[in-house]
């Protein structure tokens, strides 16, 4: 099994985080990607809760961070999205997001699939949450990682 860092690559681990500075560039919102190769014993969204508050993203002023989890020896991914997002989006609109990153994963384009999700998330959020002149970055952009 790959260390998750190695299954990404550093190209593709500049690919997702150009993605989220992109994304983040007209938003007040925050995206983040946490990858790692296996759950263990949670469910999927069960897993991506607990890094939601580990990577403190129930934290924002506005409450409108988004994560994008994926376990990939699990095949397994999901996108949480905090109550500021949630309460303004359509109910399918994280389902529409990973159909189409699922689209990219079942052709081994990891990265691109997660750049693709984040560009989507960035442009609901560039539209609920624009950018306002104090905004500050609140989270890392950076790709984290299972230690």
């Amino acid at each position: 099994m790959a260390e998750a860092k190695e299954f990404i690559g550093l190209d593709g681990r500049q690919v997702i985080e150009q993605a989220i500075r992109e994304a983040e560039e007209s938003t007040s919102g925050e995206i983040r990607v946490h990858i790692e190769a296996r759950l263990e014993e949670e469910e999927v969204k069960d897993r991506a809760a607990h890094l939601f508050a580990a990577l403190k993203m129930h934290k924002t002023k506005m409450r409108n961070g988004v994560l994008f989890y994926l376990a990939y020896e699990d095949h397994q991914f999901a996108i949480l999205g905090d109550k500021g997002i949630n309460q303004k989006v359509p109910d399918d609109f994280w389902e529409h997001i990973k159909d189409e990153m699922q689209a990219e994963f079942k052709q081994s384009r990891f990265a691109a699939g997660l750049a693709k999700g984040v560009e989507m998330a960035g442009e609901a959020l560039k539209q609920y949450f624009p950018l306002k002149k104090d905004d500050i970055n609140e989270l890392p952009d950076e790709v984290s990682f299972r230690k």
